[in-house]
């Protein structure tokens, strides 16, 4: 039951952030002076449309998109008597930039807000995944069974990783020799050393080698292939993560959101630019193979995992996907393939150049850009863009992520 509400709502976040996206674009065009004839969410068979002024509205019957149709998007573009001076491909730069950026920014902002949300209510996570040091501390010897919650027993000096010279805010790159991506590497192979061992470390760009005296403790332990927790005798230098979550209030939540939004931009720009990688993942999924967490997923397979989230009453990783999923929907619109809005900014940015250089060579402006010269390049996008879509559609059909 609550998955299925959970499946709903994020597919209803998911149209939201696509209306909102569309409807950036219809506010600019008609606050310019551009001419909207439609505006409508979905493709295929239409279920219903109105009319208010010059703008028809509607919902069509696959809830994958929707669009905007600006009276001369292009030279292309029949126009009638009453568009011929409001035709979008006649504006200037500016204007047109404006209007094609509209729907990248509205998703921006709704993704800006969303995290917003996430920070004066449960607060934003850590995305660092580096080995960071927060604190160095002193190690306690033992540690309490499950019936007193796992608790440390109490300590008091300095511990090894202190007396070795570590500071808050160093990242453990290796520990002896074996490299450390996260946190918990950190930890495991910390836990693994008896003796000294020599850990490399990252201080503000200088990489240092520092030998570490590591304490052994006891501490209970989750056996990886069986989860079953065990008291263990294990390798242990006093140093502390940083918080997985950061709380902020209602003032502090400002600059913490843009930060975070910073951070959050940069991995989407990866995912995106890293989506031709991907391919091999999907295929494998398809065929019978295991499903990589970390392969792209569609709106039935987003919906799926928020669905699953909700079930499990996990609403701030639900509202973290939804915002992700409106960056997503923005950085990839900036890729300047036709037919995607940052095709059409790369136009008219093109245009703006070259009448440029021909007006310092003393020419008139050049006539707008020859559409029908670009369209191998964007049928290529089309089926290229389709093919992928249709590939990862079938992925969360036939084996759609789990994420518990």
């Amino acid at each position: 039951m609550l998955f299925g509400f959970g499946v709903f709502l994020f597919a209803l976040g998911i149209a939201i952030s696509i209306a909102l996206h569309e409807a950036g674009h219809m506010w600019t065009a008609k606050a310019l002076g551009m001419k909207v004839r439609r505006y409508y969410i979905g493709f295929g068979p239409k279920i219903f449309s109105f009319r208010r002024g010059e703008t028809e509205y509607g919902v069509k019957a696959i809830p994958a998109g929707g669009f905007c149709d600006i009276a001369g998007m292009t030279a292309l573009d029949e126009l009638a008597p009453d568009e011929v001076d409001r035709a979008m491909y006649k504006q200037k730069t500016w204007k047109r930039l404006v209007v094609m950026s509209g729907g990248i920014a509205m998703n921006f902002v709704l993704g800006i807000v969303l995290l917003f949300g996430l920070a004066v209510t449960w607060g934003l996570p850590n995305l660092d995944p580096r080995a960071v040091v927060d604190r160095v501390t002193c190690v306690p010897a033992t540690q309490a069974g499950e019936s007193a919650d796992y608790a440390l027993a109490p300590c008091e000096g300095t511990g090894p990783a202190g007396a070795a010279g570590i500071e808050p805010g160093d990242v453990v790159l290796a520990v002896n020799g074996q490299s450390v991506e996260s946190f918990s590497d950190l930890v495991v192979l910390t836990r693994e050393v008896d003796g000294t061992a020599q850990f490399t470390i990252d201080r503000d760009g200088t990489e240092l080698t520092l030998p570490v005296a590591v304490e052994q403790v006891q501490r209970w332990v989750v056996d990886p292939d069986t989860g079953e927790v065990s008291s263990a005798t294990v390798g242990a230098i006093g140093i502390a993560a940083p918080p997985r979550i950061t709380e902020y209030n209602a003032l502090t939540a400002v600059p913490g959101t843009l930060v975070f939004t910073g951070e959050l931009g940069v991995l989407t720009v990866k995912a995106v630019l890293d989506l031709p990688n991907k391919v091999s993942g999907l295929w494998t999924a398809v065929t019978g193979g295991e499903r990589d967490i970390e392969t792209p997923v569609s709106v039935v397979g987003a919906s799926v995992i928020g669905g699953q989230m909700a079930e499990r009453g996990i609403w701030q990783s639900f509202v973290l996907l939804l915002a992700q999923l409106n960056f997503f929907l923005g950085i990839f619109n900036l890729l300047p393939l036709l037919p995607l809005d940052g095709g059409h900014m790369a136009v008219a940015i093109y245009e703006k150049i070259r009448d440029w250089i021909r007006g310092l060579r003393g020419l008139p402006a050049g006539a707008p850009a020859n559409y029908m010269k670009l369209l191998p390049l964007t049928y290529a996008a089309i089926i290229v863009g389709g093919a992928f879509m249709l590939l990862t559609l079938t992925a969360d059909i036939v084996n759609p992520i789990q994420l518990f």
